[in-house]
């Protein structure tokens, strides 16, 4: 498989573009364009100064780091971020402090999300007034098992 090109525009030419930190990584490592300080329970946007050109039949989606989640209690809080092929504003990154206690400190540069590029099909409904049947059925959300209790409507 050939790499897809990806324009963009560095909108802070102090920081380094997204880059794969292995070969065979499937996302690219999005960096914090400014210090901030993420209370326990807070929220804020996080710019990473850079902006992105998609051509039509692709998309970016924003995913956490999972090295922060489970060490600080981190993630984005609208994971993953959808980055459609028509959007050319500064990538920006929800992110959320879980920690019940503890603040999380971004420093200029720090790796803060990972950016997948992926092919995307567009879609056509077609409404009908059965469905097909399969193998799951009608079983509702969390109908395949692993926990046991009570499913709340």
């Amino acid at each position: 498989m050939s790499p897809v090109e990806v324009l963009v525009q560095r909108l802070d030419p102090g920081l380094p573009l997204p880059a794969y930190e292995h070969p065979g990584d499937a996302g690219m490592d999005l960096r914090s364009r400014v210090d901030v300080i993420i209370e326990p329970g807070g929220r804020c946007l996080v710019p990473t100064g850079i902006a992105i050109a998609l051509r039509p039949g692709f998309a970016a989606f924003v995913h956490p780091r999972s090295g922060i989640a489970i060490r600080h209690g981190v993630t984005i809080l609208n994971a993953p971020g959808t980055i459609d092929a028509g959007y050319r504003g500064e990538i920006s990154v929800i992110l959320v402090n879980h920690d019940p206690a503890a603040s999380f400190s971004i420093a200029r540069g720090d790796r803060i999300a990972q950016l997948v590029i992926t092919s995307v099909e567009s879609a056509v409904m077609v409404e009908v007034s059965e469905l097909p049947g399969s193998h799951r059925g009608g079983g509702g959300f969390g109908s395949t098992g692993g926990f046991i209790g009570t499913v709340v409507p």
